[in-house]
């Protein structure tokens, strides 16, 4: 799969600051969680776009290194964006495994990230692994509207909190909403990004149309 992104112009990359490496900060697309840190130089660059898996060269092995080449922990590529001095590059991936050799997510430990991202990947988890005595195994077993009746359940409970019970009451049904909203926009083959895009998109033109 050849990754084509908008936000990388390859002419413009400075090789020259590392002696023909550049710096490389990989994200996890989900979590937003720094995974790792890795050095890339043109060929490693090029396969990376060219295979759609993050692959670096190994300062110590003087040679390409695809991540997850022996682990089978690989990194998919999303997008590719460099920053403002175009001296480092932003791989934007979504992680089969822990990407750090220790076992963890990150190699930069309990590494901040978007909690909604992570529950919206282990739902994913779910619906394909289907684990004995899950509750979202049983969501996901009873099938799409038997969840599309939980949402709607879970929002008007969350309605009536909000005008008729204390703020622990709404934040906790607001979690069981968020929660069964997720579940069923994967059941219909969707995430929460998905979602985001859109409100994303939305604010984007309201921006755009502001400004005029």
């Amino acid at each position: 799969m050849s990754i084509e992104s908008k936000q990388l112009d390859d002419a413009q990359l400075d090789w020259d600051k590392v002696g023909g490496l550049i710096p490389v900060v990989v994200q996890d697309v989900a979590t937003l969680r720094v995974l790792m840190l890795g050095y890339m130089d043109r060929a490693a660059l090029a396969s990376t776009r060219e295979t759609g898996k993050v692959t670096f060269f190994s300062r110590s092995k003087q040679r390409l290194w695809m991540k997850g080449e022996t682990s089978g922990n690989q990194l998919d590529v999303v997008d590719i964006r460099h920053d403002c001095d175009a001296d480092t590059l932003l791989v934007i991936a979504s992680p089969h495994g822990p990407t750090c050799h220790t076992g963890t997510p990150s190699c930069f430990g309990a590494a901040p990230g978007n909690f909604l991202g992570a529950l919206d990947a282990l739902i994913k988890q779910r619906e394909r692994d289907r684990p004995l005595k899950s509750y979202t195994t049983e969501l996901f077993e009873k099938g799409t509207r038997r969840i599309a009746q939980k949402v709607g359940e879970e929002g008007v409970e969350t309605a009536l909190a909000g005008v008729a019970q204390g703020d622990a009451e709404l934040l906790g049904e607001s979690a069981d909403l968020l929660f069964h909203l997720t579940v069923l926009l994967r059941a219909r083959g969707f995430s929460l990004i998905d979602a985001v895009a859109v409100l994303e998109e939305r604010h984007a033109r309201a921006a755009e149309k502001a400004a005029h």
